[in-house]
């Protein structure tokens, strides 16, 4: 396959975990409505820096679509006119997708950093599907998941609206999270198509059945941990960012399934590790599996007992990410042999 192609393909899968990394961000930094509104912000392809950008001001020109502050509502501007001396409602109507009218300068620009690494990934994977074509009669799966990128990209940016619209509703960000993983997952399988190297992978059926069964848990442990860390969120508003110790002081019953059920994901994979190392299956990144299994509990201890050291949210959900993709490939390394030895 072209080398350029394989490197657009994993161009464009930085990219995703760039958005998923700036997701985080946004999650820890509790910038998730930093924008309102959507797909542009406050009305502005540029967002604004000031406060005094989104206030209503005398005798001053405003372009149709434009939103501003007013008496705490959104309000946007229905054409485009310079304001008289007094405010003018026949010129705005009330925005009507959410009631939340705030400005944080910093949980804006957060929030459109991370819209714009998921327009520039939108764009890798466009190019992506593009080029795809020319491959259509060697290899159809190709053109088709690179085209399955882009429409799981569309959707997901419709997600990204709704979960603005609902204000941060926990089930969608859910929902939001897994599409990402879902695109992750397309993306390293057109890599894993592309890749025209010969590797020396015995199958074997345990290794193959206890890989998706690690695959399985994995997502369930992350959209578990999407649940917990929306739980966190909401004692952070209650007792304010500087009191840690009291985020996890009630934690609902879920927080304890989601810890309990960190043993099985890891007893699942140390297993897998026994038994490729054991028969010498050639399945080298499971060791980057038990990796960043040991990181992903030393950040969970963390935050569980050393009331939440800086950084330790969002490095856990981007770890939990990478690991998924890890044991995705994985899992597509265990299923080749199996099909060349039908084959053969």
């Amino acid at each position: 396959m072209d080398i350029t192609f394989r490197k657009i393909a994993k161009i464009s899968l930085v990219l995703v975990y760039l958005v998923i990394v700036a997701g985080a961000v946004v999650r820890m930094t509790g910038s998730g409505m930093g924008c309102p509104d959507w797909p542009k912000c406050f009305g502005y392809y540029i967002p604004p820096t000031e406060v005094t950008e989104i206030q209503w001001q005398a005798n001053r020109p405003f372009e149709k679509g434009q939103v501003i502050i007013w008496k705490e509502t959104l309000q946007v501007s229905k054409k485009t006119f310079t304001t008289a001396d007094s405010f003018n409602a026949e010129n705005w109507e009330m925005y009507t997708k959410h009631d939340y009218a705030e400005f944080n300068p910093w949980h804006t620009w957060i929030e459109y950093i991370n819209r714009l690494f998921g327009a520039l990934a939108g764009l890798a994977t466009l190019i992506l599907a593009i080029i795809s074509i020319k491959y259509w009669k060697k290899k159809k799966r190709i053109p088709i998941l690179s085209w399955l990128v882009v429409i799981g990209m569309v959707f997901q940016a419709w997600l990204g609206a709704t979960v603005v619209y609902s204000v941060l509703e926990p089930a969608k960000i859910t929902i939001h999270m897994l599409m990402a993983l879902v695109i992750v997952a397309m993306l390293l399988y057109v890599i894993y198509l592309a890749n025209n190297e010969n590797k020396r992978i015995k199958y074997d059926k345990t290794v193959l059945n206890f890989s998706v069964m690690a695959l399985v848990l994995t997502l369930i442990q992350i959209a578990m941990g999407t649940q917990v860390r929306q739980f966190v969120d909401e004692q952070i508003d209650i007792f304010g960012y500087d009191a840690k110790s009291l985020w996890l002081q009630n934690p609902e019953a879920l927080f304890y399934v989601h810890r309990s059920f960190s043993i099985i994901v890891l007893l699942v994979n140390f297993y897998l590790v026994y038994r490729i190392s054991r028969l010498n299956l050639g399945h080298f990144k499971i060791y980057w599996v038990l990796f960043l299994l040991v990181v992903e509990v030393i950040t969970g201890i963390a935050m569980n007992y050393l009331d939440f050291p800086f950084a330790s949210q969002p490095l856990h959900l981007v770890l939990a990410s990478i690991l998924f993709g890890v044991q995705f490939y994985i899992l597509l390394d265990a299923l080749k042999p199996r099909k060349n030895t039908k084959t053969s």
